[in-house]
């Protein structure tokens, strides 16, 4: 399994339009953050975690030249913006794209995209095969997808373990049950926004003791805001075996 970090940013990015902080100005590449989506490639099977508004420049970026499947989180903009770019792949693969997500999902994309799903669709539009998915394990050719249910704010979102390796993003909220199906991976991700608390996100001190909690060999924070500080002194912050991700940095698991 080879894992790559497309973006690891908030919802406006790094830097933020119009902003003068020093992250925003930092040199360092690894301040400069894409919105937050991940590729996987199990074997032969190549899958994006969310497509947002930064997926075209991601996939041209990071090279990927198939992809079989899109699993959606949840609804959001900053999440599901993107997936108009899944023209490409149409063309070149010659088959319609499937799209996984929860009801309300599919919902939301089906009124962003509504030409995508028209009866009478335009030419050269996304061709799109939706597949509703709840709690239960799915498998995507051959490939088992275990949903972990979490939650933002009020809103349910999803996180998903695929092997040993879950990605969690977009959550304040972890219930137990979910704890347990983490529980073994060797690679764990999850959001850390701030170092101050946020109503929907996780802050910096309770990523890492959720991180803690979750005993995964490694840990990865992504959905980083500018307030979260420069990557360099942060990471150094960090306990042994949690990490700061950044954008283009891919893993590797047997």
């Amino acid at each position: 399994m080879k894992i790559t970090f497309l973006g690891t940013g908030t919802s406006q990015g790094v830097p933020v339009i119009g902003c003068s902080c020093e992250i925003c100005k930092s040199l360092d590449f690894r301040d400069k953050r894409f919105r937050t989506s991940v590729h996987v490639q199990v074997g032969e099977l190549s899958l994006v975690i969310d497509t947002g508004p930064d997926f075209r420049a991601q996939m041209l970026r990071s090279k990927v030249k198939k992809l079989d499947a899109v699993i959606f989180t949840h609804e959001h903009k900053d999440h599901t913006a993107g997936l108009d770019d899944i023209r490409p792949f149409n063309f070149m693969q010659q088959k319609d794209m499937p799209v996984f997500g929860r009801k309300q999902v599919l919902e939301q994309i089906k009124q962003e995209f509504s030409y995508i799903f028209a009866s009478k669709k335009y030419p050269g539009v996304p061709q799109v095969e939706a597949i509703e998915i709840d709690e239960a394990a799915f498998s995507i050719e051959g490939i088992q997808v275990t949903p972990i249910p979490v939650m933002h704010y009020k809103l349910p979102v999803l996180g998903f373990r695929i092997g040993d390796f879950s990605y969690i993003t977009d959550a304040n909220d972890i219930p137990q049950t979910s704890i347990d199906l983490v529980r073994g991976s060797e690679i764990v991700v999850l959001n850390a926004l701030q170092k101050t608390s946020h109503i929907s996100h996780f802050t910096l001190e309770e990523a890492i003791d959720m991180a803690k909690t979750l005993g995964a060999k490694n840990t990865y924070f992504t959905h980083i805001s500018h307030k979260l500080g420069l990557h360099s002194e942060v990471e150094n912050e960090l306990p042994e075996g949690i990490h700061l991700a950044y954008d283009g940095l891919e893993l590797s698991l047997p």
